[in-house]
């Protein structure tokens, strides 16, 4: 009997916690199913309570929640054969979306119980984990500002870019690669990818891969106000790529600097930047067994 151990981030899903509980009871009958549930209590809770499962040899953790928590929950099983699954209740929900993983909750419940695992790459920007992206831009900066907002939500964010564009001025990177290619740039976004999703379905690498052992590079150069429009257009048509706005190269190792650098987001949350005006990104292949929908 599978042992499963579901966390529940609360702050994700409170509306939807009386439906989510029956789904549960539905797709993870008690027949076939060892499970547990808990919720999250502060910060670091995540990774603690996933390593403690992984120790006593639960088959599987279900983060239910957003990037955010899903991170968290991550940590604590890398290197480990207990697997992460995602009932996606966040805003963005970008690592679900790259995985094909339904935003209905008993639909990605059906997905836990199949159990199909697969090993995914890990990214690293300086000593933080990253699943879907990293970045040092525009996005780092709006990262923080959603931080300390109260509100959530698509609205929010697209308020927030708007509000913040006119007082950014895009750094200039230096950036040099595993392969030895190096390279000097400005750019309004400079963002490192594992996955293809930004959240919300705006895809800022659509070619990349959570399996292939690389990490993609995605540079937007400095824009003007009214180019944000055809840059979203062409980000949520999968489109970006061929956008004469980005430039785009992948690489197992990355290093960005820059005098100017002062924010870094993983997986959209804001975190410290602990090596000064430095980022060195990395990626770990096959670090995280990961429950993915049959033919992903």
């Amino acid at each position: 009997m599978r042992k499963i151990l579901i966390i529940i981030n609360r702050k994700a899903g409170t509306d939807r916690e009386k439906s989510l509980g029956a789904a549960i009871q539905r797709q993870l009958p008690a027949d076939r199913f060892q499970v547990e549930t808990t919720y999250l209590q502060y910060l670091g809770h995540g990774a603690d309570l996933s390593r403690e499962a992984a120790s006593r040899g639960v088959d599987t953790v279900v983060a239910v929640g957003g990037d955010g928590s899903i991170n968290e929950i991550a940590q604590g099983l890398l290197g480990t054969q207990t697997a992460l699954a995602i009932v996606p209740l966040g805003s963005g929900n970008g690592l679900a979306r790259a995985l094909s993983i339904p935003l209905d909750a008993e639909k990605a419940l059906a997905i836990v119980a199949e159990g199909i695992k697969k090993p995914m790459d890990a990214g690293y920007a300086n000593e933080h984990l990253f699943l879907s992206n990293a970045g040092v831009g525009f996005d780092a900066v709006i990262a923080d500002r959603f931080r300390h907002s109260k509100k959530r939500g698509l609205v929010n964010y697209a308020r927030l870019v708007v509000g913040g564009f006119a007082g950014y001025k895009p750094a200039v990177y230096k950036i040099r690669t595993d392969d030895g290619r190096e390279t000097e740039v400005p750019a309004f976004l400079m963002t490192v990818a594992n996955g293809n999703q930004f959240g919300y379905d705006f895809k800022l690498a659509p070619q990349a891969s959570l399996f292939d052992g690389q990490l993609d590079i995605c540079m937007v150069r400095p824009l003007r106000f009214w180019d944000l429009l055809p840059l979203s257009i062409s980000s949520l048509s999968g489109k970006i790529g061929e956008s004469r706005y980005m430039q785009h190269f992948t690489g197992k190792e990355i290093t960005v600097a820059s005098p100017d650098l002062s924010c870094l987001q993983v997986d959209g949350d804001a975190v410290p930047l602990t090596q000064g005006k430095t980022v060195h990104f990395n990626v770990v292949p096959g670090a995280l067994q990961m429950v993915v929908p049959n033919g992903r």
